[in-house]
């Protein structure tokens, strides 16, 4: 994949007008948009719930994040399909993160995450206009898998209690568990059905169909349940009625030292929702004739949790499911999002008292069910099978993610990500290329093949991009292959088609390899260096000037035809 991750549609100061997915619509997609809009309000509704309660907010600042986030969007964004709200995946960390400065669901815990989602919204917004798309490759898929995990332990042992019918606990996650164990005593039947029941109707609704509003025909009928038979009377635990009403404007009020404190969760935060929307940009690319633009949509989902911030709810992210939702549904535009926007309006400012009667436990069985969907079965078996080494990365992001303070666990898992590439990189080998016969193509030796060699060549690659983490090793490993064949060898051509940069440190050996194979009268030259950056290092850095006039290549023949003026018959290596 490319470094940017974008193939744009448009260019110049066009590229950013408002309304970039709305491009190309017609009336005859209205249908679609209609449907899919009204099948992501049936969705969101239960689930926005539901993630405001995961981080210990009133539900309708839930709303007020998905009203933000798609109307933000929509404007700014250029994906059709994708949908932005509240997420279960970012809420827990920041969720941990206040809490250490801020007692949970108190007004200066909601000052301090309105704070957080314009700090967080300031940093992916300046990501998109930085065209900084090349962020989200930065965590590997093991280590999102473990990062995944970690999110669903911390969400399920979160909603046990209220799924349980017990006070909410705080703490870490061994607090969590110890203060359940402690009222193990007090636990209500009736909440547990409840939970399970909410469980079982959304997993199989979505078993049947993915467009099946399975959550809200579950909160629909939980509700209903307490109502009927009067189940607040026997210990369950409702919301009771919602404030109605929007919110208003307002910067939130954070002393400098309590923003200090926030600029380390807000970069974390920041690099997780830039993750997670150029993934949802890239599956659902495509899909209408246009490809990714993972550098515009950051600026829609930035706006989201800027807008969401200045009216006091905390920070947004692309949702996979719901763009999911919106694309099988017949979702051609940002039409389905805004009408999803406007019947979740409509409930906000007319139907606080319709919720009244909703139970903690049927937003704790939505929120179980979230929790399992995000689990990567599959990576794990896969890794686990085929790459043991990586699986370890799995194991030790989850449980760094569990077992310390989430914020913390989160850096060490993006941490493993960065050192395990860096990793995979300082393995390259120089390694000695020999020709197919019959072909002008040069190529590692493998065994069974009978490659050729040309007397007094040596063909090598090194198959990584020239940096500093691999620079001793490049040149280390080029010398012991001339050292190993010494006095036969009078010219060495490197074969630099993998080569797509070159650091100065890279460049510093290099140059050092020049002086040592001119020193022993060995002609050293470069072939097949196809990137253009690399190219302009070799100028940049003076390696074009040392090597000297006409010694780079466009291919390994034309070099050897050069340097053997007449070329030289090849003989079986």
């Amino acid at each position: 994949m490319q470094a940017d991750g974008d193939i744009r549609t448009g260019s110049g100061w066009k590229s950013w007008l408002p309304f970039r997915s709305m491009q190309g619509w017609s009336p005859k997609y209205l249908g679609g948009d209609v449907t899919a809009g009204l099948t992501l309000a049936a969705i969101a509704i239960p689930e926005q719930m539901a993630t405001a309660r995961l981080g210990d907010f009133s539900p309708e600042i839930g709303f007020f994040a998905f009203m933000a986030g798609s109307l933000a969007f929509a404007l700014f964004g250029a994906s059709r399909f994708l949908s932005s709200g509240s997420d279960s995946t970012i809420t827990p960390i920041f969720a941990g993160g206040l809490a250490l400065i801020a007692t949970s669901g108190s007004p200066q815990y909601a000052v301090y995450a309105a704070m957080l989602a314009l700090m967080v919204g300031a940093i992916v917004t300046a990501g998109g206009l930085l065209k900084m798309g090349w962020i989200a490759d930065l965590l590997s898929v093991p280590v999102t898998a473990g990062f995944l995990a970690g999110i669903a332990i911390h969400i399920v042992i979160s909603q046990l209690p209220a799924l349980l019918g017990l006070p909410g606990g705080s703490g870490s996650v061994f607090d969590r568990v110890s203060a359940i164990a402690a009222d193990w005593d007090s636990i209500n039947a009736y909440s547990i059905a409840l939970g399970i029941g909410v469980f079982l109707i959304v997993f199989f609704s979505e078993r049947i169909s993915a467009r099946m509003p399975g959550a809200l025909i579950a909160l629909a009928l939980a509700t209903l349940a307490v109502t009927l038979f009067g189940l607040t009377g026997r210990g369950v635990h409702v919301l009771g009625a919602l404030p109605e009403g929007l919110p208003k404007l307002s910067v939130p009020e954070v002393g400098l030292e309590d923003l200090r404190t926030l600029v380390p969760m807000a970069l974390l935060i920041a690099m997780i929702v830039m993750v997670q929307t150029a993934a949802t940009t890239r599956s659902f690319a495509g899909q209408d004739g246009s490809g990714p633009d993972v550098n515009r949509d950051f600026v829609g989902v930035g706006a989201g949790s800027l807008l969401a911030g200045l009216i006091g709810a905390f920070p947004v992210n692309a949702s996979p499911p719901r763009t999911a939702i919106v694309s099988e549904t017949g979702g051609r535009s940002q039409i389905s999002g805004l009408l999803a926007v406007a019947i979740v309006l409509m409930l906000v400012l007319f139907g606080g008292g319709l919720l009244a009667n909703v139970p903690d436990a049927a937003l704790a069985g939505i929120l179980l069910f979230v929790a399992q969907r995000i689990l990567r079965w599959q990576t794990f078996a896969g890794t686990f099978r085929q790459a043991p080494i990586e699986f370890l990365l799995i194991a030790i992001t989850a449980i760094a993610i569990v077992a310390l303070p989430i914020e913390i666990g989160v850096a060490i898992g993006i941490g493993l990500s960065l050192l395990h590439g860096i990793w995979s990189t300082t393995q390259a080998r120089a390694i000695e290329f020999e020709n197919v016969p019959g072909t002008s193509i040069w190529w590692p030796p493998s065994s069974g093949s009978n490659g050729e060699r040309v007397p007094g060549v040596l063909v090598a690659a090194f198959q990584a991009p020239l940096s500093f983490v691999n620079a001793d090793q490049f040149g280390r490993g080029f010398r012991a292959m001339i050292d190993a064949r010494a006095g036969s060898v009078k010219h060495v051509i490197f074969e630099a088609s993998s080569v797509i940069d070159i650091d100065y440190t890279a460049a510093q050996a290099l140059s050092g390899l020049i002086a040592y194979c001119r020193n022993r009268g060995i002609t050293f030259c470069i072939a097949r260096m196809e990137s253009v950056r690399a190219q302009a290092a070799l100028a940049r850095f003076g390696i074009a000037g040392e090597l000297g006039p006409n010694m780079i290549f466009h291919s390994v023949d034309n070099a050897i035809d050069a340097l053997t003026r007449q070329g030289t018959a090849k003989t079986a290596g």
